[in-house]
């Protein structure tokens, strides 16, 4: 392997340690043991899941608690904003523009994360014992340590992700998840593996988790690497020869456009709920919150339908056929058989509508057909397809990321010999 690959590979290994040394960093003035005692209690709501994406960092109140996610909600809301309003959406478009965007993205991030911090710092006050809670220095003190420390944290993990796009091998915001997630994997096994040796599964039903995950992972990489190839036709004309010649060249569209945000978004909105109404003591209510229990069907079948919603919503904001088919038009490209222009825009509305459809039921079904295959079995195990679609997702992006670096290499330095 090239040696500037190497180096890269190592820079973003090295910027994920400190990542994860982060997350045994605790925000001064709390009682971590309490607070992990809640969270085990809660592994199956939406503080299950905001930890998870956190890598544990959550439940011992580390300065990175509230992780990547503010930016990743900054980022989202400025696209839904940049599709709403056309002046920001020009403002992407521009070198100059895409740098205010950016900052206009950090801006936001801190206008979030410092209210999530002091939310949270307050929310501990109802957890544990005492007057105060799970905290053990002066209210009004710790709310202003804690907002400053995870607002460092936070801004912190950014530069981190930015530092792996730019220097390391890329998508660093998505590695930062991705390591989130993954730190998790050890205990998971471990945890497995516990309950074979108390026979409360199986080997034979160990086996067949093991063949649901694998089925998900192969279904999973065979999806996010399909695409569809619209044939575009470019007419350029040869002046030595004084002839017309065409080049062809094609619009790749894929399966899935809107990547992992439909399952992230539809966990978020069935969760949040659930964790709310857990808290009432009226029987109707405690009612719903069954019925919205992660480890309910009813759950999982709202999950399949929201995922579906999303992902279509999603979509319509991260392809926009008009700006193709105007992009196409002006560099003298078109789509055979197809007229330029609005033909264009509707033909590639089609082909993205279809494409979504499948994209929508299988997203749909990765976020809930493994849980409801072992829930069917069972079995005493918690598997969730959301987090193996984002850890196979970024992998598959960060293989074809370095592979793509590794033909760059070799195309410079074939043209440096004169080949």
């Amino acid at each position: 392997m090239d040696k500037t690959i190497v180096n890269k590979i190592l820079i973003t290994l090295g910027f994920l340690l400190a990542y994860r040394v982060l997350a045994y960093v605790p925000v001064p003035g709390v009682d971590t043991a309490v607070i992990k005692s809640f969270f085990d209690s809660n592994a199956s709501n939406a503080l299950g899941l905001f930890n998870m994406f956190s890598g544990n960092a959550v439940e011992r109140l580390s300065v990175i608690s509230l992780g990547i996610m503010p930016y990743i909600t900054a980022s989202i809301i400025m696209e839904l904003l940049a599709a709403t309003f056309p002046n920001l959406g020009n403002m992407k478009k521009e070198r100059d523009g895409m740098q205010k965007y950016t900052q206009i993205i950090r801006y936001v991030t801190i206008v979030i994360t410092l209210i999530q911090a002091v939310g949270v710092s307050i929310g501990l006050r109802s957890i544990g014992g005492g007057a105060n809670g799970a905290i053990i220095i002066d209210m009004n003190l710790f709310i202003a340590i804690s907002a400053i420390s995870m607002l460092c944290g936070t801004m912190l993990l950014m530069w981190i992700g930015e530092q792996i796009t730019q220097r390391g091998i890329g998508n660093g915001i998505s590695l930062v998840v991705f390591g989130g997630i993954i730190s998790g994997l050890p205990s998971a096994i471990f945890g497995t593996f516990n309950l074979v040796n108390t026979n409360q599964i199986s080997w034979v039903v160990l086996l067949f988790i093991f063949a649901i995950i694998l089925v998900t992972v192969l279904c999973i990489i065979y999806v996010e690497l399909g695409e569809r190839r619209i044939p575009v036709s470019y007419s350029r004309k040869v002046v030595m020869q004084n002839q017309d010649k065409r080049i062809m060249n094609y619009i790749p569209i894929k399966m899935n456009l809107s990547g992992v945000i439909p399952p992230i978004f539809a966990s978020a909105v069935l969760m949040f709920p659930s964790t709310i109404l857990q808290s009432s003591t009226n029987d109707i209510v405690l009612k719903i919150a069954d019925y919205l229990n992660p480890n309910s069907y009813s759950y999982n079948v709202l999950m399949f339908l929201f995922v579906m919603f999303f992902a279509y919503f999603y979509a319509s904001i991260a392809f926009n056929p008009k700006d193709i088919s105007e992009n196409l038009k002006k560099q003298g490209g078109f789509i055979p058989g197809i007229r330029p222009g609005e033909g264009t825009m509707n033909f590639l509305t089609d082909v993205a509508n279809k494409l979504t459809l499948w994209g929508a039921i299988y997203l749909g079904l990765i976020a809930t057909l493994p849980w409801i295959l072992v829930k069917a079995s069972g079995v005493p195990f918690y598997f969730g397809g959301t987090a193996v679609l984002i850890v196979v997702q970024v992998a598959v992006d960060t293989m074809r990321k370095i592979e793509a670096q590794m033909y760059m290499n070799k195309y410079k330095t074939l043209s440096a010999v004169g080949l």
